[in-house]
């Protein structure tokens, strides 16, 4: 095992309730910084990037969405005002619930969206089998430090058919190896600062294939450039909090990419032959001599 390796699983030794008192304890300067939409990678006007997530991640009025990691709820706000979808938030920080539920309070939100504070880990506590037409994470799958258990979670409460939209960091890959070291060394301080697991692409795709996810896509961000806010803001929020400062500018090598995903719940319903992935569910009902109620376990 490689010196990054060992590091990385010391890195994901924290528990949920660690990223709860984080974001706790630091409120205040999230709110400073980035407002009610905390994410790293947006647009200078944050209408844009919003309604930009709303098309990605098929939100219709007829839908119960889930909010995965919501924050104050700024974007499940913003999209239960333009959508008219039922959301259901959910925030494992007792700060962010209680500033959502005021604001969901105030804005006359809470017949079609509702927040609660919960570990995005026990879905099932709380959200019936087969509830959500969609689901997103928004810069917060990362926070998930058991992303197989947190994908078969999901796959629980989501409806067959159902999407999975997730937007998150993802390692820096590069070929040459010395700068891939430094991009690693960077991804620890990342995941030890903000109680992170930074997901390795291919790693995370492994998983997704094995429990039975069927990959809409993965791309980058189909925003023009220059409507994207500088990067630099997180800086700010850094010199604010003295968390994960970059003291040498020099040798600093940007250890990220930013993807979004879509995920597909397969519908293994044999009685629509129209179905896309009806002929090769056939095949393993028929040749393989498969249960059709086990094909979704």
């Amino acid at each position: 095992m490689n010196l990054f390796n060992i590091f990385r699983q010391k890195s994901k030794s924290y528990v949920s309730e660690d990223v709860g008192r984080f974001y706790d304890e630091h409120y205040e300067a999230f709110n400073k910084v980035y407002g009610e939409v905390i994410q790293a990678f947006r647009t200078n006007d944050l209408s844009k990037i919003l309604d930009y997530q709303i098309a990605q991640i098929g939100i219709e009025p007829h839908h119960t969405i889930l909010d995965a990691g919501c924050g104050v709820c700024g974007p499940a706000r913003y999209f239960a005002k333009h959508t008219q979808a039922n959301i259901h938030a959910v925030t494992i920080s007792q700060v962010q619930y209680e500033v959502a539920k005021g604001k969901i309070e105030t804005e006359g939100l809470a017949d079609r969206l509702q927040v609660h504070r919960q570990d995005y880990h026990q879905l099932r506590k709380r959200f019936a089998k087969d509830f959500f037409d969609r689901i997103y994470f928004l810069e917060s799958f990362g926070h998930s430090n058991d992303k197989e258990r947190l994908l078969k979670e999901c796959w629980k409460v989501l409806k067959p058919g159902g999407e999975i939209y997730i937007k998150d960091l993802f390692i820096r890959k590069v070929a040459n190896a010395g700068t891939q070291a430094k991009i690693d060394r960077e991804i620890v301080k990342i995941n030890n600062a903000y109680h992170y697991d930074v997901a390795d692409l291919n790693a995370f795709l492994d998983i997704v294939r094995n429990l039975g996810y069927v990959i809409s896509f993965v791309k980058t961000i189909d925003i023009s450039l220059e409507d994207f806010e500088n990067l630099a803001i997180s800086n700010e929020w850094q010199e604010l909090t003295g968390i994960a400062t970059i003291d040498n500018w020099t040798n600093y090598v940007f250890p990220i990419d930013f993807f979004e995903v879509k995920l597909y719940k397969p519908e293994y319903d044999t009685s629509k032959g129209v179905h896309r992935y009806f002929i090769q569910n056939l095949f393993q009902l028929k040749v393989n001599h498969v249960d059709e109620n086990d094909l979704d376990a």
